[in-house]
């Protein structure tokens, strides 16, 4: 059996965490999320207010640990799950131009809801912080990533899995 990287992508609140993890349990397969690492390695150093080159810095090393840890499972046959943000059309790409580049099987799963679920999804989980909650997401926070979000582009979701959450 070939390993596979699977990428999810979507919008913010539309539930790719919980689709990755679920998709991990079913396909055995290793999820790896970048909000679960970056609470784990940064939350309690995280300056107030939420500083723009800090956080962006702490991403980009989780991000290459991560590619690192996931280029391990792949290479003994572990198929991965990458939920790391993909919000621009050029971060999809180069995850893509990767997957070429080192002929690894690559399955994109686009993963949405209104964005009226998303915006209440996220500040349910931020006022609860139960299970799925990783990083507050406050409201401007998600105003913000909303303007960074890139829905996909002609030919995009060619292939891709689709889900819808409610």
């Amino acid at each position: 059996m070939t390993a596979t990287l699977h990428v999810i992508f979507g919008p913010s609140g539309a539930g790719k965490t919980t689709y990755a993890h679920s998709f991990a349990r079913r396909e055995k397969a290793v999820a790896f999320v970048l909000d679960e690492w970056m609470a784990r390695l940064f939350a309690p150093d995280m300056p107030d207010p939420i500083e723009y080159d800090w956080l962006m810095d702490r991403v980009g090393r989780c991000e290459a640990q991560i590619w690192s840890t996931a280029a391990g499972c792949l290479a003994v046959g572990t198929s991965v799950i990458l939920d790391i943000g993909l919000m621009r059309r050029a971060d999809r790409q180069r995850v893509r131009e990767i997957a070429e580049a080192t002929e690894l099987p690559l399955q994109f799963h686009f993963v949405t809801a209104s964005p009226e679920t998303r915006r209440a999804r996220v500040s349910e989980r931020t006022s609860v912080r139960g299970e799925g909650f990783a990083i507050e997401v406050t409201p401007e926070l998600f105003d913000f990533v909303e303007g960074v979000y890139e829905p996909p582009g002609p030919g995009e979701l060619d292939g891709a899995i689709i889900s819808e959450s409610a």
